[in-house]
């Protein structure tokens, strides 16, 4: 990467940045696709192979790609070792990780934290027992912002030009096999009408919580609350994902709800005397969303 940006700057010649060209190299890795070849690589970011060949090379001298015994190639560890600096991802997980603790030795399934990037809700981190119900999530995996608990958190406390831009999108769109999405985790829960999904919004931002079933891959209710920086915003959210009918959904929600608010706590966020949420200024401490 230095040797391409100090040989020629940039841009090498008309086309797109060297730099976008080579982070589109390593978006090609996707959790079904986790070792491809240079050729693949080249194929898929539609990149000239001389060029692929070019910056696989520095990429793999940084670090930010691994070559296997077999000639393919692996995301690196210092792609990791960067990743976890983001006050987004590791930052509140490591406030956040002693309360999921106590969640999971409650409900003995999944606790997971998410945020959200882009369309797509990102799972920073989950607590799973051995004998929890099946899911399809993984740690750095995306999900679907209407179709998940977690979603329709992040999504109800979002910015209203978020919203609209999702429900421009074309029916269906986040049950597709995107790249780098978890389409597994997306069946079981279709995508609601746009004016039935306002009024699911609706419901969380009055409750603090959403829930969700679906029925693979497993027969599962999921809860999720918003988690809060000290700045006001929603800057996570926190769910359970446990068998469906095992315990009531009503019984969940104070659960989650009350995990998350101790999580606001301890991020700097305070309850005014009434008990309702207060938006204190930025200069208070908010962590950087």
């Amino acid at each position: 990467m230095a040797g391409a940006g100090g040989a020629r700057g940039l841009r090498e010649g008309p086309g797109q940045p060297v730099v976008v060209r080579a982070l589109s190299l390593l978006e090609q890795f996707t959790e079904r696709r986790r070792a491809l070849s240079l050729s693949e690589l080249a194929r898929l970011a539609g990149l000239a192979p001389a060029t692929a060949l070019r910056l696989v090379r520095h990429l793999t001298e940084w670090g930010a790609l691994e070559r296997l015994e077999d000639g393919r190639y692996v995301v690196g560890v210092r792609l990791w070792e960067v990743a976890s600096l983001s006050p987004r991802g590791h930052g509140v997980r490591q406030i956040a990780l002693p309360y999921l603790e106590d969640l999971y030795e409650v409900t003995r399934h999944h606790v997971l934290l998410s945020v959200r990037e882009g369309r797509d809700a990102v799972l920073i981190d989950r607590l799973s027992s051995r004998h929890a119900t099946e899911v399809a999530y993984r740690v750095g995996g995306r999900m679907p912002l209407r179709t998940t608990a977690v979603g329709q958190v992040l999504l109800a406390y979002s910015t209203p030009g978020v919203l609209e831009e999702l429900l421009a999108q074309p029916a269906g769109a986040e049950q597709r096999a995107e790249q780098g999405t978890e389409p597994e985790a997306e069946r079981g829960a279709g995508e609601l009408p746009a004016a039935d999904l306002r009024a699911v919004l609706a419901g969380v931002k009055q409750s603090g919580a959403a829930v969700v079933r679906r029925t693979q891959p497993s027969r599962t209710v999921s809860v999720a609350a918003p988690i809060y920086s000290a700045g006001g915003e929603v800057l996570a959210a926190l769910s359970i994902v446990v068998p469906d009918a095992v315990t009531p959904a009503h019984e969940l929600v104070p659960l989650v709800r009350a995990a998350a608010r101790a999580i606001s706590r301890s991020l700097g966020h305070q309850p005014t005397a009434s008990g309702a949420w207060r938006h204190p200024s930025r200069e208070a401490g908010a962590l950087p969303a």
